[in-house]
């Protein structure tokens, strides 16, 4: 073993002694700085996992949805626009899609209302998401009366229950035929909710939007990108929000990284001088503080980040979940993959562990400098 390795675990084992004589202050930062490392980790594992989810869910979803607008405000589509947007080169398919909103007064709940796009749903009956099962305590055969456009309820047998993998989805959703459909929400024949576009080449995304707008001037055309962008704002948003509740917490942080770079304890400066008066170089006090940053730093953020993988992919971020998933009543019942960013990890490790190990060097520095007579006394 060479000479400066044994130098190096000297300090770094008289370190660790130094750590635990001083076990109350450094126990006091080490929860709060483990707590900071764990607020943030959480956040940055829930909403990476969800947007990588989304992006998962969307990446089926149609390229482009076409919308009727009249002065801003949404309309039904008529079902003959399609026959107009075959004639735009790029498009390899184009069909109606009938969907909306139920609200449930007696459960507080909205529901999402759809027929599918082959109509597999027979009249009479529906298909319905499992969070909607569970809420209602319901299974299949059970009749489930619904309240029409006109008020008068109408009731539906439960043919099918919407599998659990498909709960980020599918839990709200209620799935019925389309002649069901249109009697309960007064859909008129020829028109649908809107029109769902399959493009041969996604470069040409724009590109089509621009002609379905220019030949349909009373149409919005939304590209599938723009979906992901905004769900990526909103998650965002959200995780900002976290961000501010737990301020407090990070400004306390932040003191007591404060009060180690503006100066060292009179028993840790006393310290220095004796290392000092019995040999020690400054380079070696200075190393020692070194070693004193990383090993807090390093425990702080290894268990912050465990703390957290345990809090979002085996606890399901109870903490988080309700502002980053939204208020629904109906929260979809899914286990969130593992997608940890190495970046998001890189990002934090620097922005937390880089700082607080210069802000021990820094003041050792100015102690170690100085007549270790003049520090002892």
């Amino acid at each position: 073993m060479s000479r400066s390795i044994e130098r190096q675990l000297h300090l770094i084992d008289f370190t660790v002694g130094s750590i635990l004589r001083r076990k109350g202050k450094n126990g006091a930062l080490l929860l709060v700085y483990t707590l900071v490392i764990f607020v943030l980790a959480s956040v940055l594992f829930f909403t990476r996992s969800l947007r990588t989810e989304v992006a998962a869910v969307l990446k089926n979803s149609p390229d482009i949805i076409v919308q009727r607008t009249l002065t801003g405000r949404y309309q039904f589509i008529p079902v003959r626009y399609a026959d107009s947007l075959r004639s735009i080169r790029g498009i390899a398919s184009i069909a109606p899609r009938l969907w909306g909103y139920y609200y449930d007064g007696g459960f507080g709940a909205n529901y999402t209302l759809m027929v599918p796009t082959i109509d597999t749903v027979q009249s009479g009956t529906i298909d319905i998401g499992s969070g909607i099962a569970k809420l209602r305590k319901i299974g299949i055969g059970d009749i489930v009366p619904l309240i029409g456009y006109d008020g008068n309820p109408q009731t539906f047998t439960v043919a099918h229950i919407l599998a659990d993998e498909s709960a980020l989805v599918s839990a709200d959703l209620i799935l019925m035929s389309e002649a069901d459909y249109r009697v309960f929400s007064r859909i008129p024949e020829g028109y649908a909710t809107d029109l769902i576009l399959t493009a041969r080449n996604p470069r040409e995304f724009p590109t089509i939007a621009e002609k379905i707008t220019r030949l349909l001037p009373d149409t919005r055309p939304i590209v599938k990108n723009e979906i992901l962008r905004t769900y990526d704002a909103v998650f965002s948003w959200r995780a900002g929000i976290i961000m501010l509740l737990f301020t407090v917490v990070i400004l306390a942080f932040f003191i007591f990284s404060f009060d180690k770079a503006t100066g060292l304890s009179a028993e840790e400066r006393k310290e220095i001088g004796i290392l000092k008066a019995i040999g020690w170089e400054t380079g070696d006090v200075l190393a020692m503080k070194f070693w004193e940053g990383i090993a807090i730093s390093l425990v702080a953020f290894f268990l912050g980040a465990i703390i957290a993988y345990a809090h979002v992919f085996f606890g399901g971020g109870f903490l988080f979940a309700p502002i980053l998933k939204g208020w629904s009543t109906l929260y979809p019942s899914f286990t969130l993959a593992a997608h940890v960013n190495a970046g998001d990890l890189f990002a934090l490790f620097f922005l937390s562990v880089v700082p607080y190990t210069i802000a021990t060097i820094a003041p050792a520095w100015r102690v170690a400098v100085i007549d270790p007579d003049a520090v002892m006394r």
